[in-house]
Order: C-alpha cells, then sequence, then structure tokens
C-alpha cells in the first residue's frame, strides 16, 4: 500500500491580519501539511515553488519519500462550494487511502480555492471560482506539465483531475482560461483522466458541441462523470436556475455528448447504500463517493487506463448506459491481470490519438 505522510496542498485563499486562511482569493501558497492535521495555515507553506514541485514528484510514485523516481500519478483533487478546510483535509486523505486500498500507487494533491462553509454563499464562490481558474493552470496542472518537459531530471507524470460539485466548474473554466494563453496552449501538455462526481454543470455544457468544453476535451485523454438521481443538493442548484439547466451530476451527459466522455450512472448502487454503515463528509447524497470502496476501484481502474472504459469489472452496460455495479467487489489485481501494461500503454497511446 502506498506510504504518504503529507497532505500537498496548492492553496488560493486570501490571508487576514491575524494570520488565518479567509474565503476569499489570494495568494497561491504551495503547502505540505501533515497528514491527521483537519486545519492549516501560511506556515505550511514550502517557500520554494521548484522544491514543493520536486516533493511531489518524489510522492508520485505511492511512497513519499525524497527520492525523485521517472513515473508516478497525480491526481488533482478540485472540491466544491461549502467546503472548509477541515473537509478538503479528511477528503484528501480519503481518497488517498481509499485508492491506495484499491491498488493504486499515485499521490493525491488538493487545489484549494475559496469556498465559505455557507450555503447562502453559494453564487458568490461560483464568482470566486472563475476568479481562480486561472490559477489551476498557471500554478497547479501547468506546475505539473513541467515536470514531464525537465530536461535535467526528466519524467514522466501522469496529472489526473477530479473535480467534485463547483469544482467541475472550476476545471472547466480553467482550461477555457488555458486557451486564452496562447503560449500555455500552443505548449505540447495533456492530463489523462478528469472525472467529476456530483458535478454542478449543466449537462448540455459537456455536449459535443460545446464551446466551453472545446478547450477541455482538446487538452485531456478521456473525462468520465459520475452521475446520481438521488442527488438532491444538485436539485437545489438546478432550482436556483429557475428549473432551466438540469446538472450533469444528477441526469447525466447530454444524448450528444462528447466521444471522449462517458458516463456512469450510479443510481441504483446509491440506493444500496446506507448511510450509518458508511463514511463519507458532507452531504451523503451528493458526497457519498469520497470514502466508498467500489468508485475508489473504478476510478483507480479509471486512471490505470488499461481496461476500455466500457469493459470495466466494476461496471454493466445497460439500457440507459454504464452503470455502477451494486454490490460488485473486483479487486485491483485482478481487473490488472486482465490487461498486461503494454496493453496499457497502448491504450493510452490511442486514446492520445483521438481513438
Amino acid at each position: 500500500m502506498a506510504t504518504q505522510k503529507s497532505n500537498f496542498i496548492i492553496c488560493t485563499r486570501d490571508v487576514d491580519r491575524r494570520g488565518r486562511f479567509v474565503a476569499e482569493p489570494g495568494t497561491t501558497r504551495y503547502l505540505r501539511v501533515p497528514k491527521g492535521l483537519r486545519r492549516y495555515d501560511p506556515s505550511f507553506e514550502v517557500k520554494s515553488r521548484d522544491r514543493w514541485r520536486l516533493a511531489v514528484r518524489a510522492a508520485a510514485d505511492g511512497v513519499e519519500d525524497e527520492v525523485s523516481g521517472t513515473t508516478g500519478d497525480v491526481l488533482v483533487f478540485v472540491h466544491g462550494y461549502n467546503n472548509d478546510m477541515d473537509a478538503i483535509t479528511w477528503r484528501t486523505e480519503t481518497l488517498q487511502s481509499t485508492l491506495a486500498q484499491q491498488g493504486w500507487r499515485g499521490l493525491v494533491l488538493a487545489f484549494d480555492w475559496p469556498s465559505d462553509n455557507s450555503t447562502l454563499n453559494y453564487l458568490e464562490d461560483r464568482s470566486d471560482a472563475a476568479e481562480v481558474a486561472d490559477r489551476m493552470v498557471s500554478d497547479a496542472i501547468q506546475l505539473l506539465v513541467e515536470a514531464q518537459g525537465d530536461q535535467e531530471n526528466p519524467c514522466k507524470i501522469n496529472v489526473h483531475l477530479l473535480g467534485h460539485s463547483t469544482g467541475a466548474y472550476v476545471i472547466m473554466e480553467a482550461f477555457t482560461q488555458a486557451q486564452k494563453k496562447g503560449a500555455l496552449f500552443r505548449a505540447e501538455w495533456r492530463v489523462a483522466q478528469v472525472a467529476l462526481i456530483g458535478a454542478d454543470i449543466s449537462s448540455a455544457s459537456l455536449g459535443a458541441s460545446s464551446e466551453w468544453a472545446a478547450a477541455m476535451f482538446s487538452r485531456s485523454v478521456r473525462l468520465t462523470n459520475y452521475s446520481n438521481r438521488h442527488d438532491k443538493v444538485l436539485g437545489v442548484s438546478n432550482a436556483k436556475r429557475l428549473g432551466t439547466s438540469p446538472r450533469v451530476g444528477r441526469v447525466g451527459l447530454p444524448a450528444d455528448a462528447h466521444p471522449k466522455a462517458v458516463n456512469v450512472d450510479c443510481t441504483d448502487y446509491f440506493a444500496t447504500k446506507d448511510p450509518v454503515q458508511s463514511s463519507f463528509n458532507g452531504t451523503f447524497n451528493h458526497s457519498w463517493h469520497i470514502g466508498d470502496e467500489l468508485f475508489a476501484l473504478d476510478l483507480a481502474l479509471t486512471m490505470e487506463g488499461a481496461i476500455d472504459r466500457h469493459a470495466l469489472p466494476t461496471r454493466e452496460r445497460s439500457a440507459a448506459g454504464m452503470v455502477l455495479k451494486p454490490g460488485q467487489r473486483p479487486t485491483f489485481q485482478a481487473a490488472w491481470d486482465a490487461a498486461s501494461p503494454q496493453v496499457a500503454g497502448k491504450a493510452l497511446e490511442a486514446a492520445a490519438a483521438g481513438d
């Protein structure tokens, strides 16, 4: 199992006069917070951007040490609104541990944008999310992509993104901002897998003709959307838009979905879950994914990319498309044994070529 001692966090919150992070956009800071510490402050900042990046590289093979490997995986977790620091650290650590338990060797780091802990601040948070989306590209994605082109210390880091709730909005907007930066978008870089859970963006925004999604799809290999029709939080979000824009985290992808996207309907599986017996943080119907073993396994297999997205043992076909299999617990090793690393490499190359 992977061994991680720290939470690596990119924090874009402002700091008040007492030296505490607040829910307003501020200077980007790179933090290394001891595992188990729920709240953090600027004292955990690693002053050198490059030193922080090298520490991330060293941990990307699943073991946090001082040895920088040549390969690895980094999953950037982008939280949603109504998330305080306690929720962010819990979710980051839980993602790390559950993915490791399923056999995934990689590092989960958090991109912390200023989100208040009150639902009344929802619309302001969306405005803040748009403001810091540019920062996610320049200070998070680009930082990791630079490692792929480091001539002195070459490595191959696969960068993946996981957006929860409004975090999906931040990811989408980040790619749009990147496209506006001509030099950055002309450079050779790509993220591997983009995954969305409880995504608070419209279903139509992931259509093949969506101008907003075009930049993201051009710079990513695959997108997986996990939907759940029992998600009541997204029902509230939908109501705030006068019911005119169904959310993709609730209803799934549109009929004209982009060919790089796949929807995994979790509705039936969620109906089998008991919150009393589950580990979660936040509203259960909206945040059950983080802490769930089957979701962790499906996400781990998705990031590995060795098995076709329509053939993962954690999924099955239905009339409505792919669904998460209720009650199924195949092991990561069993699934991996079904596809050799050579097959995985060929699959990634084909996906990168637009297959």
